[in-house]
C-alpha cells in the first residue's frame, strides 16, 4: 500500500510502498479515504517523541482517519464490512499510522460510525483535535456566562474549543493576530468572540474584557504561567501541552478518544452544531506540503485525501 513514512527521525515524511498492516483479533481493517495533519504527527517527524514511545520503521505516520471497513478480525463486534467509520489510531507504538491506504484499529476504542450528514473529509479531520478540544473544555467546565480564555484559538484544537465553549454559553476570549486570523476565529460561531492579539500586551487586552480575571483558561499554545496569572481567584486552567503552573487549579489533558466521545462529536458535526474547520486539503502525494503548511501556522485543520 502507499503510505507516508519516515525512515528515521528527525526527517520529513515521504510517500512509499509498504506492506499493508496485518489484521489482528478484535481489530478492523479500514480503507482510509481521508485523514489530517496533527501536531502529534509533526512532533513525531521532528523526533520529539524519541524515548517516550517505541518507533517502528518504516514508520507510517498519522492519527486521524476516515474510511470504510473492509475486514473484521475475530471478536471485532459492533461494525460490519462496508461501514463508514472514523477515529484515531491509538496504539502503544508509532509506525502503523493512518496516512496510508489501509489502517488497522481496535473495534472497541478509537473508532465510531460516520453518521449521515458528516462528510468523509470532515470526519477525517475531527477525531484527535475534536477530542482534545472537548476534553479540555470539559476539564475547566465553564458555566453559562463564565469567561474562558482560549490561547491557541486558530489551530485545530482551539478552533473547535471556541465553538464548544460558546455553545455552553461561556463568554469566549480567543487569541489571534489581527486580520485573517481574527476573522477566522470570529467566523467560527454566531456567538460573540472577543479576540485578543497574543503578539501585543495580552494581559491588558484580557483585563479590558474581564477586569477581575477570567474564570477559566485553555492552554493550547503560549505561556501557561501568563495565562494562570490572568485567572481570577479560584479560576481553572487546562493544558494540552502538559504544563500545570504552580498556584493555579490546573489539569493536564490527554485526549481520550473513546467511542462515546467520537460519536458525540460526529453527531454535533453532522447536525451543524459543530463545524470542522478544514481550511486546506492535500492529496497524500503532497504530504511534504501539508506538513510545511502546518508548521507555518495554517488556520484550522489541514485535510489529506488518501483514496
Amino acid at each position: 500500500m502507499r503510505a507516508a513514512t519516515l525512515e528515521s527521525v528527525p526527517s520529513s515524511p515521504s510517500v512509499s510502498e509498504v506492506e499493508a498492516p496485518p489484521l489482528e483479533a478484535g481489530e478492523l481493517l479500514v480503507r482510509v479515504e481521508s485523514a489530517s495533519v496533527n501536531g502529534f504527527d509533526v512532533a513525531t517527524a521532528a523526533g520529539w517523541l524519541q524515548g517516550m514511545i517505541e518507533h517502528r520503521y518504516p514508520l507510517v505516520v498519522g492519527k486521524d482517519f476516515a474510511g470504510t471497513v473492509t475486514a473484521r478480525g475475530d471478536g471485532a463486534d459492533g461494525f460490519a464490512v462496508g461501514d463508514a467509520v472514523f477515529g484515531v489510531v491509538m496504539k502503544p507504538f508509532l509506525g502503523a499510522g493512518s496516512l496510508a491506504e489501509f489502517v488497522t484499529v481496535p473495534a472497541a476504542y478509537g473508532v465510531a460510525h460516520i453518521p449521515d450528514g458528516l462528510s468523509v473529509r470532515d470526519a477525517g479531520a475531527l477525531g484527535l483535535a475534536g477530542t482534545a478540544a472537548l476534553d479540555s473544555v470539559n476539564a475547566v467546565d465553564p458555566s453559562e456566562g463564565e469567561t474562558i480564555l482560549i490561547c491557541g484559538a486558530t489551530g485545530g484544537v482551539g478552533s473547535l474549543a471556541v465553538q464548544l465553549a460558546a455553545a455552553r454559553g461561556a463568554r469566549v476570549i480567543a487569541t489571534a493576530r489581527p486580520g485573517s486570523e481574527a476573522g477566522f476565529v470570529t467566523g467560527l460561531t454566531a456567538a460573540e468572540i472577543h479576540v485578543v492579539d497574543h503578539t501585543g500586551d495580552l494581559a491588558a487586552q484580557v483585563r479590558a474584557v474581564a477586569p477581575d480575571g477570567v474564570d477559566t483558561a485553555l492552554h493550547l499554545a503560549g505561556d501557561a504561567d501568563q495565562l494562570a496569572g490572568l485567572l481570577r481567584p479560584g479560576g481553572r486552567l487546562a493544558s494540552t501541552l502538559g504544563v500545570t503552573p504552580d498556584g493555579a487549579t490546573a489539569v493536564s489533558v490527554m485526549a481520550d478518544t473513546s467511542p462515546q466521545t467520537l460519536a458525540r462529536l460526529a453527531a454535533d458535526a453532522a447536525s451543524g452544531a459543530l463545524r470542522v474547520p478544514v481550511t486546506a486539503s492535500y492529496p497524500l502525494a503532497r504530504i511534504d506540503e501539508a506538513f510545511a503548511a502546518f508548521r507555518t501556522g495554517a488556520l484550522g485543520k489541514i485535510a489529506l485525501t488518501i483514496a
